[in-house]
């Protein structure tokens, strides 16, 4: 039997010349699909579809859209994420962490103006795969994406206390604040019979999580809630009441308008949905490889991820993204590959087409009862607790995201969050980098207080780190002052992990210092990388020698003779 094979961009399994683009799906077919595959894939699909008909409802209505419109979403991203995306096991459909994006965009552009965001997002996210940034998505530091799911879970938690408690409110606030203080206000309005479905739907899902978690605890949690409301009468919020039902049949595409100035109007909108769809999407491909051991290929999914929020943009959806729950959930049920992810979709596109008006039944209060267990589990608790007792540059970032996605803005929040850590990491990169002078004998001490033998015309710098705008200004500062009087200068690139532009010209402002008094430089221990960047900002052989150690530079200087490089 032949042993699989990796490649950069491929999985176990695949061979090493499969292209980054190739789905998935192509790749399991080509590798033999037989009847026991696909039993596997059908129970996985049925298995994954049992949650996400009462989660897709769930979230769409927190959105701000249909039921029908979260079902839809499902349908059309279960199938095309499935069928082009680059992961085996990725489910796509409608994530929470895009509810308090998609209920201000249902606020400020209407069902068609979100329609036409989602379409848009699906281009900036295939155009972003094409151009294989799906690479560049994992450099989000951790601590950000903590600190935005956290802090979505928190909104997700506030917009559904209103259905929970079966409170009646006149306009609900967008923002926390106003939203907390309106609920509080109308606190007195409490609804027992809601509250009471609420409460029981989420303690089912969570019972049946710890006791049965192979069961649909979502799914008979809801059926549970529903039965109840309906045979004891109840006076409480339906879908039936609210949204007339689920229509049984196909989706009636809105009218878009693709007007120069409607499509400014969303844009960022669909920059918002695109990024956070990309963050998810590859998210949860990766929780996918961390099961299997597997491999995705991201821009593959990217890709995919653009061309399903195409499709549900044009059926009037909402965005569409990889879910971990989902994904998660279909790796557990036993899935051989994207087959289980496009049986998912067929199974939800039956129960529209066949049992669409049993969801009339389904009360408010329930549907808010799953959402506040979803954004109990995405509140990552270990990684809180992790993160704190770590360092304090990482609390920091984690906190402003946090803060900045509860009161301010959920990209703002992202690139804030992200830059502040680019910072703090240029900031502990600078710490980490040094130099030390060492005595011709090998003894080294710290340079700002160099020991050296002061018969010796030789001055040999070690530098550690990497040689960066972040340290060049304090590491050149510390070599001119401590060789000043030496004739020979020996600088040591072994330990530097890398030189930079601004790493380069501080070597070249050193370089030229020396010569103006007479004194010979040699860099020894620089990789290929490094020279080629000292070269091309004026450090040449011209002006400096090249050893490939300190001995061989060494030996070099007390023989007169230049070093080999």
């Amino acid at each position: 039997m032949t042993q699989p094979t990796r490649s950069a961009d491929g999985a176990r399994g695949d061979s090493g010349r499969t292209p980054r683009f190739t789905p998935k799906l192509f790749t399991v077919l080509g590798e033999g699909y037989g009847l026991d595959a696909l039993r596997a894939d059908a129970f996985a699909g049925l298995t994954v579809a049992i949650v996400a008909l009462p989660l897709s409802m769930a979230i769409a209505v927190a959105s701000g859209a249909t039921p029908a419109q979260g079902l839809w979403t499902a349908i059309v991203g279960g199938l095309v994420v499935s069928a082009l995306g680059g992961s085996r096991f990725q489910i796509g459909g409608p994530a929470g962490a895009f509810i308090v994006l998609v209920a201000a965009s249902m606020l400020e552009h209407g069902p068609a103006g979100t329609a036409l965001a989602v379409g848009l997002s699906g281009v900036i996210l295939a155009a972003a795969g094409l151009l294989r940034l799906g690479d560049y998505v994992k450099y989000i530091p951790y601590p950000v994406t903590v600190g935005f799911t956290t802090g979505i879970a928190l909104i997700i938690a506030a917009s559904q206390a209103s259905a929970f408690l079966g409170l009646q409110l006149e306009s609900e606030p967008a923002a926390l604040p106003q939203k907390l203080a309106a609920l509080a206000g109308a606190l007195d309005g409490v609804s027992p019979a809601a509250a009471a479905l609420g409460l029981a739907t989420a303690a089912t899902i969570l019972a049946f999580k710890r006791w049965r978690p192979l069961w649909p605890g979502m799914l008979i949690g809801v059926a549970g809630a529903s039965l109840a409301a309906a045979l004891a009468g109840l006076p409480v919020e339906t879908l039936g009441t609210r949204f007339g039902g689920v229509p049984a049949g196909l989706p009636h595409p809105p009218r878009l308008d693709l007007s120069p100035q409607a499509v400014l109007a969303v844009l960022p909108t669909a920059a918002a949905f695109a990024m956070l769809g990309a963050i998810e999407s590859l998210l949860s491909a990766v929780v996918a490889d961390g099961m299997t051991g597997r491999r995705h290929r991201s821009n593959a999914e990217l890709t995919a991820q653009g061309a399903a929020n195409i499709a549900s943009g044009l059926i009037g959806g909402i965005p569409v993204t990889g879910t971990i729950a989902r994904t998660a959930t279909n790796v557990r049920a036993g899935a051989h590959g994207p087959v289980a992810g496009m049986l998912h979709a067929v199974f939800l596109l039956a129960f529209v087409l066949l049992a669409a008006p049993l969801a009339a039944y389904i009360p408010l209060a329930a549907l808010a009862g799953v959402l506040l267990v979803v954004a109990w589990n995405m509140i990552e608790r270990h990684a809180i607790a992790a993160i704190a007792q770590g360092s304090a540059e990482d609390t920091a970032v984690f906190l402003t995201t946090l803060l900045l996605t509860l009161f301010r803005d959920l990209g703002e929040a992202i690139v804030v969050g992200t830059a502040l850590g680019a910072v703090l990491f240029v900031r502990r990169m600078s710490r980490a980098s040094g130099v030390r002078a060492v005595t011709p004998g090998g003894r080294g001490e710290d340079a700002s207080h160099p020991e050296m033998d002061a018969s010796s015309d030789i001055a040999v710098f070690r530098l550690s780190g990497a040689f960066f705008f972040g340290s060049a200004a304090t590491i050149a500062s510390i070599l001119e002052r401590v060789g000043a009087d030496r004739t020979h200068l020996v600088l040591d690139l072994s330990g530097a992990m890398f030189v930079d532009a601004t790493g380069a010209r501080a070597v070249l402002a050193l370089v030229e210092k020396a010569r103006r008094r007479g004194a010979a430089v040699t860099i020894a221990g620089a990789g290929p990388e490094a020279r080629r960047v000292l070269r091309a900002h004026g450090v040449a052989e011209a002006c400096v020698a090249y050893a490939d150690d300190v001995d061989a530079a060494l030996d070099a200087l007390r023989t007169s003779e230049p070093p080999a490089a």
